[in-house]
């Protein structure tokens, strides 16, 4: 199962913050309620939202997972789409429960989930057909890690469309650009010497390219690279990119 490929029909939509929104990253819920606002659409958070389920069903605990998936379901439940600023958690949602619930008897209200569920800035560019995106940011040069997740999706795609299309804004290039930054969920507490050796080598590709601003549609990516570069010693400003299309419209 794949991300939507169909345009919604009504702009009322549910928002998904995920566990490190409301943990460490609440500003990218509020710049992403902001943009999606400002596209138009109609916003409500349920309040007893939690997990996508993507930390036991990465440990092997389907058990688990699927009662957090059928939990979430049920807080999801109806025809409105579902918005998330995470790659990864999107994935979970149309590729991880189909694999998770394929012998399932009770899947449908995972299944719907999954086909209702999109990544915001596929959203934005292929849900909502927008194509450029208003205002102008102080010139900087713009560094996007493409997380795992989104390969084979349209995301990576649609933030380069977005971000490219600001004036100001110029997205550079690095080497193995689509190399995994090495975190991985619990793939990071499990082999901690791989995983920092893997994102320690993405560090360098990216810090060779003297980017002013590390950006990334997951959160996850964000907080493994810059607690490797912080530990490093070699700092690197970094926002998830939903933020730089909220900063743009607060400077229009």
């Amino acid at each position: 199962m794949a991300a939507p490929e169909h345009r919604p029909s009504s702009r009322e939509v549910l928002f998904m913050m995920t566990c490190l929104c409301d943990a460490f990253y609440a500003d990218v819920a509020k710049a992403a309620v902001q943009v999606l606002e400002h596209a138009g659409c109609q916003v409500s958070v349920p309040p007893d939202q939690t997990c996508c389920g993507q930390p036991p069903f990465n440990g092997g605990d389907f058990e688990v997972s699927r009662k957090v998936a059928r939990h979430t379901a049920a807080v999801f439940a109806g025809e409105r789409p579902i918005i998330v600023p995470s790659g990864s958690c999107a994935a979970m949602h149309f590729h991880g429960n189909a694999l998770q619930f394929e012998a399932q008897p009770d899947r449908e209200g995972v299944d719907s989930l999954g086909k209702r569920t999109w990544e915001i800035f596929d959203f934005l560019v292929h849900g909502l057909g927008l194509m450029s995106w208003p205002g102008v940011l102080p010139p900087r040069r713009i560094a996007i890690h493409h997380s795992c997740h989104t390969r084979g999706t349209h995301t990576g795609g649609a933030i380069r469309t977005l971000l490219g299309s600001i004036e100001g804004v110029e997205l550079i290039e690095f080497g193995q650009d689509e190399q995994c930054c090495g975190f991985g969920g619990t793939f990071s507490v499990s082999f901690p010497h791989i995983s920092a050796g893997m994102g320690t080598l993405k560090l360098d590709h990216i810090l060779d390219a003297k980017p002013d601003l590390l950006v990334s549609g997951d959160m996850s990516c964000l907080m493994h690279l810059n607690g490797l570069a912080t530990k490093q010693g070699r700092e690197i400003p970094h926002r998830h990119a939903v933020e730089i299309l909220a900063e743009s419209l607060d400077r229009a």
